[in-house]
């Protein structure tokens, strides 16, 4: 072969050489680097989330867009506050005994959940208990407000109210899109619920928007989506309910697409003649339970891990243990008035080394 032709034959490989090279660079993913941002004032608490995007712009827009969505649900089960142009729980509950209320197929979703939860937890998550929180609410209020004169409130107060009580008389029409209360004493509360509710669809959002890693937290509710970009777990600590400790957290677990909701009696609380009684109520007793400084549950779905770890903070241990034994791919951690740390058998698989 002659010179020229060996100089043709290498100037078409280089070519071949450089296409290839091209389509391949083209192929590849962009290089992605670690991001977190918090913000506040979204459903009474800071949420933080930690993900993975080209750069920090980017990342800032798709946490701009997770604020908007997480505001979105927030307004939606509120049940405090209205907000101009939107039918929420607070419009449902005002319409108590007047007149259905068109809502939000997300408000919709969210009943039909809530009643799943009522029936898969015998009763201990009711969001129509309203009638009875809201005046532990008002007395717990006023008791944070002026200690000294903090009360309890008077028995057979609550027990009227609890005559308002029947989750099957919210009445739901799908098809017209609205909620009904038939009588003007019930109204409608989604704290056990709603926060873990509106996390799990904000993990399904972020996945919409690309952020296929990332860790939510939404005040005690932590939800993993996918791996860390090295391809390993999410790692989370468990708040410490004895807020005196040196030790921040009772114990760190690794988790992926999945969940982590705790509730517990050393934040929202009041104290009555040296006695502490936190908000999560007993439907009952009518009262604040006091077996455990709080309880975790690890699930798939925050939702369901919101509602049960309610509903277990109601029960005591044994019966609390064999119900989370009963459902597939919940675990549970306890932590007792005195410290002492209980857990399901599954739940130690998740305990970081």
């Amino acid at each position: 072969m002659n010179r020229k032709k060996q100089i043709g034959v290498v100037g078409v490989i280089f070519l071949l050489l450089l296409v290839v090279a091209v389509i391949y660079n083209s192929k590849k993913e962009p290089e992605l680097s670690r991001y977190t941002a918090s913000f506040l004032d979204v459903f009474d608490t800071k949420t933080d989330v930690i993900g993975y995007s080209t750069d920090e712009e980017a990342f800032t827009e798709q946490v701009s867009l997770l604020k908007d969505k997480l505001a979105y649900y927030n307004d939606l089960y509120d049940i405090y506050n209205d907000y101009e142009g939107i039918n929420n729980i607070k419009t449902i509950n005002d319409n108590a005994g007047i007149a259905p209320v068109e809502v939000n197929r997300d408000i919709i979703d969210l009943l039909l959940f809530s009643k799943e939860m009522y029936e898969k937890t015998n009763g201990q998550i009711n969001i129509a208990m309203g009638s009875v929180l809201s005046i532990w609410h008002d007395y717990r209020d006023a008791g944070i407000d002026d200690p000294e004169n903090a009360k309890l409130p008077p028995m057979e107060d609550l027990q009227a109210a609890s005559a308002y009580m029947d989750i099957n008389q919210i009445i739901i029409d799908e098809e017209a899109s609205t909620v009904y209360l038939p009588d003007a004493h019930m109204s409608i509360d989604v704290g056990s619920i709603g926060k873990g509710y509106a996390v799990q669809k904000l993990a399904e959002y972020a996945k919409e928007i690309g952020m296929k890693q990332v860790l939510l937290s939404v005040g005690g509710n932590v939800c993993a989506v996918g791996k860390k970009l090295d391809g390993s777990d999410w790692r989370i600590g468990i708040q410490n309910p004895d807020m005196k400790s040196d030790e921040a957290y009772v114990e760190k677990v690794d988790i992926s697409d999945a969940c982590v909701v705790t509730s517990g009696n050393y934040q929202r609380y009041y104290v009555v003649d040296g006695e502490r009684y936190c908000h999560i109520i007993d439907g009952d007793t009518l009262m604040p339970a006091d077996y455990f400084a709080s309880v975790s549950i690890l699930a798939k779905d925050s939702g369901m891990a919101d509602a049960l770890s309610t509903a277990v903070f109601n029960m005591p241990y044994e019966e609390g243990l064999a119900f989370v034994n009963g459902i597939d791919g919940v675990e549970a951690l306890w932590v007792m008035n005195d410290g002492t740390i209980y857990h399901t058998d599954g739940f130690a698989n998740y305990i970081a080394d």
